[in-house]
């Protein structure tokens, strides 16, 4: 299925129901859910990542078990919007995923800017400790990701 920087065009394509986040990372998968009326995005899992064919699996393992509608992707855009080599490679990883033989979804690529700060300086200020901040970042910020996509949605 196509994938968009459009938040209008995702929407059009978006039927009723849970939406699933996604922070990539170079060594992990960072996981967030939103609730069945996409209002609330929730810290769900980091998964490490592996071969291509094995993480589009077990998205869609995840997709299947929980009922995924769409995904939301972040993009990492550089601070003056323009793009480098991570968002080519968000690009590609999502492009290839759209053309997995089990995935049928429509994906948003969204843009992440600053979402790792947010995330880091939230988890300072909650006085988290570094190694705890490192098991969670990742799903805290596809989390973080997910939730403006979806309070851009629900405008």
């Amino acid at each position: 299925m196509a994938y968009t920087d459009s938040l209008n065009d995702f929407a059009g394509t978006l039927s009723a129901g849970r939406l699933l986040g996604l922070d990539l990372g170079s060594k992990t998968l960072g996981l967030a859910l939103s609730d069945t009326d996409a209002t609330i995005a929730t810290p769900f899992e980091t998964y490490p990542r592996g071969k291509f064919g094995h993480d589009a699996d077990v998205l869609c393992d995840l997709i299947d078990l929980h009922e995924i509608k769409g995904l939301v992707c972040g993009l990492p855009l550089n601070m003056d919007a323009s793009s480098g080599t991570r968002v080519q490679a968000t690009r590609a990883y999502v492009r290839n995923l759209s053309h997995h033989n089990r995935f049928a979804l429509p994906i948003l690529l969204w843009d992440e800017r600053l979402s790792s700060v947010a995330v880091e300086r939230t988890l300072l200020e909650a006085d988290v400790s570094r190694r705890r901040r490192a098991q969670v970042i990742d799903k805290m910020a596809a989390a973080f990701i997910l939730q403006g996509a979806l309070d851009a949605l629900n405008k």
